[in-house]
C-alpha cells in the first residue's frame, strides 16, 4: 500500500481502535511522508513541524493521537528496543552473514509486537538520523508534551520502561563479565576489585531513589553517581583483556564479546541521560538518532565485513610481524647473506622443477596432477625453511604487516622518514632474494639439463613440450594476469600463517607439547621441551608453505573444472621452467623468439608476485593500524619524494 502524499488524508485515517497491523502500517506510512522525496534532512524536520501545527490546531485529532500512542506502549515491549536493538547475538561471521541476508531479502511484517521489528521498517536508513539531529528543542519539547498528556496511571510508565532496559542492558555486562572467556584474561587488578559483582545491587539502589515518593534528589544523584562509576570499573575491568590478547594470541569470537560489552555500556549511559535530563526530550532523541545508526550498522553486510576484517587483521599481522623482521635487510652484510640464501633456495627449487615435469609425465587426471604438484610444492617449500634459504615470494606478505607495525606513531618527529628508510630496506632485501632466486635456479636447471643430455642421450624434455612451456610463460600472453593472481595465493598463504600461529599461541599448543603427561610419556621431557620450541618457532611457516604449496597445485585445477582458465606463475619456478626448456632445445634457441618473449616475462611475473602480495598484506596492516586516510598521503608522497632524489638506493644498500 502507498503511503498518502497528503497530510490530511493521512491524519483522516489515524484510528486509535484499529488492529496492532493497520497501526503500524499507519505509523509506517507517517514516516514515509515525513521522510518526503528526501531530499534534504531540513526538509524532513519542517515536515515534523507542519505535523504538530496540524495535531494542535484540532483538539480532537490530539486525542485521538495519544489514544493512538497509549494503545501503541500497550502492545508494544519498547524494552527489546532500547536495551537489544543494534547488538549482534550471534559471534559465528557466516551465521551473523545468513541472518543480515535474511532480513535483506526477506519482507518484514507489521504485524508485529517486537519493538525492534518494527524499528527496522519504520526508521530504516542513515537520512532518518540525519533529520531527527536537526529538530530544534522547541519541536523536541511539542512532541514531548504531547506524548505525555497521557492519563495519569501510565505518566510514569516510559521511566519504568528506560528504567527496565537498563536492567536488561546491565545484566548482560554482567553475564559477559562473569563469562570465563572474558574473566580468566581479566588484569589481576580487575579480577581483585570484582566491579562485575557489585553492578546490578548499584543499580538497584539507583531504582530505589529514582521511585521513591517522593525521592530526595541528593540521594538520587548520588545513586547515579555510584552506579556511573561502577558501570566505568567494568569497561576498564574488560578493556584490560586487549593485554592478553596482545601477549598471548587474539580471538575473534573474543573481541566481539569485548566489543559488545562496550557497546552496551555506552547504551546504558544513553539511557540514563534520558532518565537524568530534567528535559528528557534531547536526550530522546539522541538516543533514537543513535538507535538508527545502530540498527544501519547492524544491517549492512559491509559493515560486517569490515568489523571482521579489522578483528582478522589484529589476528593475523601482529603474528605476522614477527617473522617478518627477519626478512628486512639493512646493512650491506645483510644484503650479502640475503643473496646467499636465496642462491640456496633458487638451487633448490631447480629440483623442485624437475619434480614437477616427473608429475607432469606421468599423465595422471587433473585433480591428481594438482595434488601431486601441490604436495611436492609443499614439500620442497618446507625444506627450503628447514634449511634456513629463501624464497623471494614468501617475503612481501610476512614483511607488510612487520612494515606497517612501525606505523603506530606516525606524530613522532621523523616517523615518516623512519618508514621510508623502511620501505628501501624492504625493496632492496626483495631485489637481492629475487635476484639470488632467479639467478641461481636458471644455471642450476640449464646444468641438469646439460647432464640428463649426457648422460641418457636424450633432452630433459621433449621439443614440443619445451616449446609449449616458453609459450605458456610468454609476455605477450595471459602470463602477467596469472603472476598477480599468483600474488593473491601468496597474499592468503601468509594470512593462513598468520591465523595458524595466532591459534597455535592462544590455544598454548607449545605449553601443551612440553609438560602435558602424556606426550611426554611418548617424547620424554627433554625432547617434548625441544618439538615445543621447535614448533613455536616454525609453525608459521609450515604453515604459510604447506598451504602455498597446495594452493599452487590444486587451484589451476578446480579453476578448471569450473572452465576459468586460470593459472599461476610463480617467478622462480616459472625461470626454472624457462631454464629446463632452453636446456632441451639446445643453443639454436637463443634464436628464438619464444624464449626472449620468456624471458622477459620473468622480471614482471617477479615485480607482480612481489607487488601484489605485498599491496594486500600492507592494506591489511594498516587497517589493523588503523592508519588514517591522511597519514596515507604522507607516506605516499614521502616514498615518491625519496624515489626521485635517491633512486639507487632502493636496489644497493650503501657503501
Amino acid at each position: 500500500m502507498s503511503a498518502p502524499r497528503d497530510l490530511s488524508t493521512l491524519l483522516a485515517r489515524l484510528d486509535p481502535t484499529a488492529g496492532v497491523a493497520a497501526r503500524h502500517v499507519w505509523l509506517i506510512e507517517l514516516f514515509d511522508w515525513l521522510r518526503g522525496d528526501r531530499s534534504t534532512p531540513n526538509a524532513a524536520a519542517a515536515r515534523v513541524g507542519l505535523l504538530l501545527d496540524a495535531i494542535d490546531s484540532r483538539p480532537a485529532l490530539r486525542a485521538q493521537a495519544q489514544a493512538w500512542w497509549a494503545a501503541f506502549i500497550r502492545d508494544v515491549d519498547l524494552t527489546t528496543l532500547l536495551a537489544d536493538y543494534g547488538f549482534a547475538p550471534r559471534t559465528a561471521f557466516l551465521s551473523e552473514l545468513t541472518e543480515r541476508l535474511r532480513r535483506k531479502l526477506l519482507p518484514g511484517t507489521p504485524e508485529t509486537t517486537d519493538a525492534s521489528e518494527l524499528f527496522r521498517m519504520v526508521l530504516p536508513g542513515d537520512f532518518d538520523a540525519r533529520w531527527i539531529a536537526l529538530l530544534d528543542d522547541a519541536a523536541l519539547a511539542r512532541i514531548g508534551a504531547l506524548l505525555a498528556d497521557a492519563p495519569a496511571t501510565d505518566a510514569p510508565r516510559w521511566r519504568h520502561t528506560v528504567m527496565d532496559a537498563v536492567t536488561y542492558c546491565s545484566s548482560q555486562v554482567v553475564a559477559a563479565g562473569f563469562s570465563p572467556e572474558l574473566r580468566l584474561r581479566m588484569s589481576d587488578a580487575a579480577r581483585t576489585a570484582r566491579p562485575f559483582h557489585a553492578l546490578m545491587a548499584e543499580l538497584d539502589d539507583l531504582r530505589d531513589a529514582m521511585f521513591d515518593t517522593p525521592h530526595e534528589e541528593t540521594e538520587l544523584q548520588a545513586a547515579f553517581i555510584a552506579f556511573r562509576d561502577r558501570l566505568d570499573a567494568c569497561r576498564a575491568a574488560a578493556a584490560s583483556v586487549y593485554t592478553h590478547l596482545e601477549d598471548h594470541g587474539i580471538s575473534v569470537g573474543l573481541v566481539f564479546r569485548v566489543r559488545q560489552l562496550r557497546e552496551r555500556v555506552l547504551r546504558i549511559r544513553e539511557l540514563l541521560d534520558c532518565l537524568m535530563a530534567p528535559a528528557p526530550h534531547a536526550s530522546v532523541a539522541r538516543l533514537v538518532g543513535r538507535l538508527v545508526a545502530a540498527g544501519g550498522e547492524r544491517n549492512s553486510l559491509r559493515a560486517l565485513v569490515a568489523t571482521n576484517s579489522s578483528m582478522l587483521a589484529a589476528k593475523v599481522t601482529e603474528r605476522s610481524a614477527e617473522a617478518g623482521e627477519h626478512y628486512i635487510t639493512r646493512d650491506r652484510g645483510a644484503y650479502l647473506q640475503m643473496v646467499r640464501k636465496a642462491a640456496g633456495g633458487g638451487a633448490l627449487t631447480a629440483l623442485t622443477v624437475l619434480l614437477k615435469f616427473g608429475i607432469l609425465a606421468l599423465g595422471l587426471s587433473a585433480f591428481w596432477a594438482g595434488l601431486g604438484a601441490g604436495l611436492m610444492y609443499a614439500a620442497s617449500f618446507v625444506a627450503i625453511q628447514l634449511l634456513h634459504l629463501t624464497l623471494a615470494t614468501k617475503q612481501p606478505a610476512m614483511t607488510a604487516p612487520a612494515m606497517a607495525a612501525k606505523l603506530r606513531d606516525l606524530k613522532a618527529d621523523g616517523a615518516i622518514d623512519d618508514f621510508v628508510d623502511e620501505v628501501t630496506h624492504l625493496v632492496r632485501s626483495q631485489v637481492a632474494a629475487v635476484f639470488g632466486n632467479v639467478g641461481t635456479v636458471v644455471p642450476v636447471m640449464l646444468a641438469i639439463g646439460a647432464g640428463t643430455q649426457w648422460a641418457l642421450g636424450r633432452p630433459l624434455i621433449d621439443a614440443a613440450h619445451a616449446r609449449e612451456v616458453l609459450h605458456g610463460l610468454s609476455l605477450a600472453g595471459p602470463t602477467l594476469l596469472y603472476a598477480g593472481f599468483t600474488g593473491l595465493l601468496l597474499f592468503a598463504a601468509s594470512i593462513v600463517a598468520g591465523w595458524t600461529e595466532n591459534a597455535f599461541v592462544l590455544h598454548r599448543l607449545d605449553s601443551a607439547m612440553r609438560y602435558n603427561p602424556r606426550i611426554g610419556a611418548v617424547l620424554g621431557a627433554e625432547r617434548a621441551r625441544r618439538w615445543a620450541d621447535f614448533m613455536r618457532t616454525h609453525i608459521s611457516g609450515f604453515a604459510s608453505n604447506i598451504s602455498l604449496g597446495l594452493m599452487l597445485g590444486l587451484v589451476p585445477a578446480f579453476a578448471a573444472f569450473f572452465g576459468l582458465g586460470l593459472d599461476v606463475r610463480h617467478v622462480t619456478l616459472s625461470a626454472g621452467q624457462i631454464g629446463a626448456a632452453a636446456a632441451s632445445l639446445g643453443p639454436a634457441v637463443l634464436h628464438e623468439p619464444a624464449l626472449w618473449w620468456a624471458v622477459a616475462a620473468v622480471p614482471a611475473i617477479g615485480a607482480l608476485n612481489v607487488g601484489v602480495s605485498f599491496y594486500f598484506a600492507f592494506r591489511l596492516a594498516l587497517r589493523a593500524h588503523s592508519v588514517s586516510g591522511l597519514d596515507r598521503a604522507r607516506i605516499r608522497h614521502a616514498i615518491g619524494a625519496r624515489m626521485r632524489s635517491r633512486p639507487a638506493s632502493f636496489f644497493l644498500p650503501s657503501r
